[in-house]
């Protein structure tokens, strides 16, 4: 049984002002698609990209145009808009019990091979964020594109709380 305190919208609003993040609204679907889809108590959200204040943060090619360090930002934020969208299909952090795994894709120069340590920072943010509850399992790949030129795309998938047991982290 975990000693960490329940995981709440409080808890991760204080967890994220301590770390300077800011919790935005789920991105809305720029398709026919949704952000988020609930299926065998596994939420999966679709692919989400670094967009803060409605703008797309640092478009380009990682180890090309876009640095190390403003690839690792940018995963970050998609990260945390990804989170936000399993959240948003569920109800709020509360019903989410854990995470299972991040897909992420980055948007490489030719002969970047780097990707695991662009994708390290989404992971860092999303355990500083939900604690164990932010563990998960992970890919990082590289890619020649993404939509709209984004240099990070971030896909989540998630368990859903059951809502009848207690809380726990395994």
């Amino acid at each position: 049984m975990s000693t960490e305190p329940p995981l709440t919208a409080e808890v991760l609003q204080q967890r994220a002002a301590l770390l300077g993040i800011e919790l935005p609204d789920p991105p809305s679907p720029k398709g026919s698609y949704r952000p988020a889809v609930i299926h065998g108590g596994v939420i999966y959200t679709s692919g989400v990209g670094p967009m803060l204040h409605g703008r797309r943060l640092h478009s380009g090619y990682v180890g090309g145009d876009v640095t190390v360090e403003q690839a690792q930002q940018a995963a970050a934020v998609a990260a945390v808009n990804a989170l936000t969208s399993a959240c948003a299909a569920v109800g709020g952090v509360e019903s989410v019990d854990r995470l299972i795994k991040l897909t992420a894709f980055v948007r490489s120069a030719p002969g970047f091979t780097r990707q695991s340590t662009v994708i390290d920072r989404a992971s860092s943010v999303l355990y500083e964020l939900l604690g164990e509850r932010g563990a998960h399992a992970r890919s990082a790949v590289g890619v020649a594109e993404l939509p709209f030129g984004i240099c990070v795309e971030i896909e989540l998938m998630a368990a859903r709380r059951d809502t009848a047991t207690p809380q726990r982290v395994q």
